[in-house]
């Protein structure tokens, strides 16, 4: 069994921050979550529906690996990405840094891993791998998923392998932290005026607060879309609400990085950013909640009142990241 030392494998809500913060943490750099994310500029909205999928999917982030590329960025990390169509390169790519003794981070469909619970296709799944033997791989996922968890060798293999939306060749990689990191502190302005700029300007309708905007219109019409609504529109409702897609939990992770921000830059800008996506959190749960109501009574007056949420809500987003975009004027 080979395994990389002192691992703090804690595992948190998102799974991206989760891996990026067992990697970071190695390095000697402890982000809470919630500053991870933001950092990342991480938050964003989609509304993301076509032909040949069975249901609408909501996104409340920003494109997979997105949100490790900008932190890279902003506190000045060295990133190396590998990616390959070879599997045999593809496990070198895992196992050298790991024998060398650091933790590494994979993209991947989590509907192959052993120990995940909800089998859907998720090609933008990530998880940082910590060991291994010859049957399993030994990593750190979200606190829903159990933390640190393994997985058989060969389930791994088909979850970097597989191929459809937001998966990557084989992805993996490493992150090395320079001597003297820049102080996030120093890096909390511009990483919060990016995302606001992304989300006030998106350059289709269904991004940012305008996706939110398309969300309520057209979340009336979901009963018509599916003939299991039960099944459909209660996953919708617990991937918001867990995984953070389209809704609640992207937004606490971006509320309880604005909080840490005010306890370090003193802004009215900030505060009044904070005290909107407190009230978007919220709102953004009674959404969910609405959803699974519909779900399991086919009331499409549930449906209407998401919608009615989400309007407000695509407002209020446009509001909070309006102040935000002032910060750094």
């Amino acid at each position: 069994m080979t395994t990389v030392r002192d691992i703090d494998a804690r595992g948190t809500q998102h799974c991206e921050t989760t891996a990026l913060g067992v990697l970071l943490r190695h390095q000697g750099l402890d982000l809470s979550e919630p500053m991870l994310f933001g950092l990342g500029s991480g938050l964003s909205f989609i509304y993301w529906d076509s032909k040949n999928m069975g249901f609408p999917f909501l996104g409340g982030r920003v494109k997979p690996f997105d949100l490790t590329r900008n932190l890279a960025t902003t506190l000045g990390l060295e990133l190396v990405v590998r990616e390959t169509t070879s599997p045999r390169r593809a496990w070198e790519n895992v196992a050298t840094p790991i024998d060398a003794g650091y933790p590494v981070g994979l993209q991947l469909d989590s509907y192959y891993l052993d120990y995940f619970g909800s089998k859907v296709h998720f090609g933008g799944h990530v998880v940082a791998m910590y060991g291994y033997d010859d049957h399993d791989a030994y990593l750190v996922d979200t606190d829903q998923q159990g933390g640190k968890v393994s997985t058989s060798l060969s389930s791994l293999a088909q979850a970097r392998a597989a191929r459809g939306p937001m998966t990557a060749k084989h992805r993996s990689f490493t992150l090395t932290a320079p001597r003297s990191l820049p102080s996030p502190r120093d890096q909390i302005i511009p990483a919060i005026t990016a995302c606001a700029d992304a989300f006030l300007n998106p350059p289709i309708a269904n991004l940012g607060y305008r996706g939110i905007e398309k969300a309520g219109k057209l979340v009336r019409t979901w009963l018509q879309r599916t003939d299991t609504p039960e099944r459909d529109l209660s996953q919708a409702a617990l991937l918001m609400e867990k995984a953070g897609t389209g809704g609640a939990l992207f937004r606490n992770l971006y509320r309880d990085f604005l909080a840490e921000c005010t306890r370090q830059v003193e802004c009215n800008h900030l505060r009044t950013g904070h005290s909107l996506y407190t009230e978007a959190a919220t709102l953004w749960t009674g959404v969910a909640a609405l959803l699974t109501q519909a779900g399991e009574s086919g009331n499409a007056q549930c449906l209407v009142q998401a919608g009615t949420l989400l309007r407000d809500l695509s407002r209020m987003e446009r509001e909070a990241m309006q102040a935000l975009s002032r910060l750094g004027q």
